[in-house]
């Protein structure tokens, strides 16, 4: 589609692709529930209106990284269970059990100030409890894990808590036959056992552990709930491995800002790193560093215009970047595609990843503030 509002530039985000990429992930997953992972603005994509998607979906559960997400779910209308699990000193408890936000906890430490905002709540806190299996990042480590299993015997027995869930996270599942991935499993497994052990497991304690990569690639990881992320806004898990059906959500555009005749011989943009070779006409893309933009795009990454893929040329600025497109017509105002779908040869999100030696979720999650999301797709 072309623009529909007067701005430099806009994200599209389709939506009906992100219903129909839930629906894809929760038949890979039969009998076990989806908790859509729409933290740091639904990856880009816009919190409240990707998270209604998510549940039209499919999804019954939502997580984020933070408490103030799941408050802004909640401020929405948003009503379905919502996991917060990075939990800092000081963070706002006692609005989030108000709230009915799950919480996470790693440690004991951790445990007790979401039972002190229970109790001064009269809200007793669902928790899960997260195990860390080998990936040395959040969860208590097995050899602290009885501690805080005892902790969270001792809460709940209070009632100040409730262990809804037990989980861990996966190092390397996006690297199909990593060793650490059969490892990280028999921690899990044990944890669990040792959970049980304790009298805080049972079938109403959730189990879960698969995210996207693990969704697609190790069935057996499944358990109670998955929690797909990155694959829901269609982006591939597994990259080596296709896309797995899913399609993209996101295209980035943006409209000639100035499109420019100059003489052979001219250096364009900071530290003159391209050259022209000839009299060209150049296009001015309002969009930079500020958007989102990795400045070491320069020279790199491509964009489409006037019907082909252009280099982008000369660095990367913070608000604008250049394009060489020859002889070729080009006019102010005219439209590029940084990134789609692919349906019309514009290059994929995955492709600039590749060029930029990162992954998709650092390309769609840099995208900045200023960058108005227009949303595409049934019941837009």
């Amino acid at each position: 589609m072309s623009f529909r509002e007067a701005t430099p530039a806009q994200a599209r985000v389709d939506l009906a692709a992100i219903r129909r990429n839930v629906e894809l992930l929760k038949d890979r997953a039969p009998g076990a529930e989806l908790m859509g992972a729409v933290k740091a603005d639904a990856y880009g994509h816009g919190l409240v209106p990707v998270s209604k998607a998510v549940i039209e979906g499919g999804a019954t559960r939502l997580g984020t990284a933070y408490v103030r997400e799941g408050l802004a779910l909640r401020a929405a209308g948003i009503t379905v269970p919502v996991l917060s699990w990075i939990l800092t000193p000081g963070e706002p408890l006692e609005e989030a059990l108000l709230a009915g936000i799950e919480l996470s906890a790693s440690g004991a430490g951790r445990l007790e100030e979401v039972a002190a905002a229970a109790r001064r709540t009269g809200r007793t806190a669902k928790t899960h409890l997260e195990a860390d299996t080998g990936m040395s990042r959040g969860g208590a480590p097995l050899a602290a894990w009885p501690g805080l299993l005892a902790a969270a015997a001792r809460l709940q027995a209070e009632g100040a808590i409730e262990v809804v869930g037990l989980w861990s996270h996966f190092a390397c599942s996006d690297i199909p036959g990593h060793g650490s991935i059969d490892l990280q499993i028999d921690a899990y497994e044990a944890a669990l056992k040792l959970a049980e052990q304790a009298g805080v497991s049972g079938s109403h304690v959730i189990r879960h552990l698969a995210n996207s990569a693990a969704i697609v690639s190790l069935p057996r990881t499944h358990y109670d709930l998955v929690r797909p992320g990155i694959a829901m806004y269609g982006l591939s898990p597994i990259p080596e491995q296709g896309d797995f059906g899913l399609r993209q959500a996101m295209t980035l555009a943006a409209r000639v800002a100035l499109a420019k005749r100059v003489p052979e011989g001219s250096g364009v943009s900071y530290g003159h790193l391209y050259t022209t070779a000839s009299e060209s006409t150049l296009g001015l893309v309002p969009l930079g560093y500020a958007d989102g933009i990795l400045r070491h795009a320069t020279g790199r990454a491509e964009v489409m215009a006037g019907g082909r893929r252009r280099q982008i040329v000369g660095r990367v600025c913070m608000d604008q970047f250049m394009i060489d497109v020859g002889d070729d017509p080009l006019d102010d105002g005219d439209e590029v595609i940084l990134f789609g779908p692919g349906d019309g040869g514009e290059p994929t999100c995955q492709e600039w990843a590749d060029n930029l030696g990162t992954i998709t979720h650092e390309i769609v999650t840099r995208l900045g503030a200023r960058v108005p999301r227009v949303y595409e797709g049934a019941g837009a």
